[in-house]
């Protein structure tokens, strides 16, 4: 990776240009959260676990080996294990970057903000949430008018985004289901290739998602031995 030009360095992963017009991702050990606690819906790094970047690599190129057979557009290549990086196609992201969360329960900071209408782990519909990347207004909740308004997606790509979201979660929870397993929430990330048409991008990992085994929360490393096991 010496020898490769950096693009940017993210909270989890840094990004390189390959030589063939694609991009290279680099699987780092952090992960988003608060005070040392695990949150796949925080705006910033919070805990390093070891070895989290090369689970999360495994992971995602099994969500995403099985997207592409399921007929789903995302960003993925290919990747290499031993050196934590996965190839893709360049992506063009909406605005300064867009983070979806699907819920299926309430948790985390959706609990936080709306509490008072909902219990912990209340059932919700695939519930989906849009957010603005930008850590110092904390990643604001954004609506599809204001997306539209801002110039920063169509009202079309927001619709196909959301029906791609449930689609990914559905997929993701049914491999779930199948360990004894149950998905809480998971946060995508979604840019456009050249046609405009939207993908999805980043990665489909234990580091982005909250999983609950007998109604008890499963950390991400402990996800991923259940996973593969």
């Amino acid at each position: 990776m010496k020898d490769l030009k950096l693009l940017y360095t993210g909270k989890t992963k840094d990004v390189f240009a390959l030589p063939n017009g694609n991009v290279m991702l680099h699987f780092k050990d952090d992960c988003t959260g608060t005070d040392g606690v695990f949150d796949p819906g925080a705006n910033t790094v919070g805990l390093t676990i070891e070895g989290v970047g090369a689970v999360n690599l495994r992971m995602s190129v099994y969500f995403f080996e099985l997207l592409r057979a399921a007929g789903v557009r995302t960003h993925y290549v290919s990747a290499n294990l031993d050196e934590v990086t996965m190839e893709v196609l360049p992506a063009k992201v909406f605005g300064h970057g867009l983070e979806v969360i699907c819920r299926r329960r309430a948790v985390g900071s959706f609990l936080r903000r709306y509490g008072d209408y909902a219990a912990e782990g209340a059932s919700l519909p695939c519930y989906v949430e849009t957010t603005l990347k930008d850590d110092d207004r904390g990643d604001p909740l954004i609506t599809r008018e204001g997306l539209e308004m801002l110039g920063i997606m169509s009202g079309a790509q927001y619709d196909e985004l959301c029906e791609m979201t449930r689609r990914i979660t559905c997929l993701v929870q049914d491999e779930m289901a199948k360990r004894g397993l149950e998905l809480y929430d998971i946060k995508f990330e979604f840019g456009s290739d050249e046609a405009g048409r939207v993908m999805l991008i980043d990665e489909v990992a234990s580091g982005n998602m909250r999983v609950y085994k007998d109604g008890a929360y499963v950390e991400p490393m402990k996800l991923s031995e259940l996973f593969f096991a």
